[in-house]
């Protein structure tokens, strides 16, 4: 059986939720994504790993198309959903970051309650019946774990909590269009210990019913908490395998070299 073929047959056993295929992106003269081949899996955590300008952040904006507001980004490949290229001419882009939603680095809550945080984007998609917008708020929250904390907040400001909170608020307002796949840039970085540990707990929940990626620089993070891990380097998908065995064996000595901190 060919890989396409194999391919096809995970993605119709909704084993692969998002694939790329020679997937290439220039910054102008730069060449920042150098053919790459990935597979996303349903239901499963998969991080996004290597140094600093590997280009794996970069990747996973390729995802929802948010490198699309770049200026002189060329891209060429395939980024696939549900058996359809995202970068195709007929696909609408707000339909498409509703399916594959996106949470920051930093947490970036809007100036606004934390109801209207979350019902900001049901209410773009023509949502306006208020027991509708109340149910999916309070169901994004609880999906977030953060529920039993704002409940009797709603209408406080979303800037008035923790930066933690507010982290999870915004994954609580990414969950509220109802995504396919949930994309986070270092959701950590900026937050600390305790706070951290609740998001990796979340992510855990989270992946019973969404496909994750995340990006991440913590070696350690990406070991407790995704199924799958691809190393990036100077712009090329160098190994992607089940963490497990990556971190115990991989395939590539640049892989091994990074993950023992021998550079990066």
């Amino acid at each position: 059986m060919t890989m396409e073929a194999i391919r096809t047959e995970a993605v119709r056993a909704g084993d692969v939720r998002l694939y790329t295929e020679d997937l290439h992106l220039h910054y102008g003269d730069v060449h920042a994504l150098k053919g790459i081949n990935m597979e996303i899996r349903g239901h499963h955590v998969t991080a996004l790993i290597g140094p600093s300008g590997c280009g794996k952040s970069t990747c996973l904006k390729t995802l929802n198309r948010m490198n699309d507001v770049v200026p002189r980004v060329r891209i060429t490949g395939s980024v696939v959903l549900d058996g359809e290229d995202v970068y195709g001419k007929a696909v609408d882009v707000t339909v498409l970051r509703r399916k594959v939603g996106m949470v920051f680095q930093a947490p970036n809550p809007f100036p606004m309650s934390v109801y209207d945080n979350i019902a900001y984007g049901p209410r773009v998609h023509g949502i306006r019946r208020r027991i509708v917008l109340d149910e999916i708020v309070e169901r994004s929250l609880v999906g977030a774990a953060l529920w039993d904390e704002v409940k009797d907040r709603l209408k406080k400001p979303a800037l008035s909590l923790s930066g933690g909170q507010q982290q999870r608020l915004c994954i609580a307002r990414a969950l509220a269009t109802g995504p396919e796949v949930l994309l986070m840039d270092e959701p950590t970085s900026a937050l600390d210990p305790i706070s951290t540990l609740k998001i990796e707990e979340l992510m855990a929940q989270l992946k019973r019913d969404y496909s994750i990626v995340i990006v991440t620089h913590n070696m350690q993070q990406a070991a407790r908490i995704s199924d799958y891990t691809a190393f990036f380097l100077l712009g090329e998908l160098v190994e992607c395998d089940r963490t497990d065995r990556m971190f115990a064996s991989p395939r590539d000595r640049r892989t091994e070299d990074y993950i023992t901190g021998r550079f990066g």
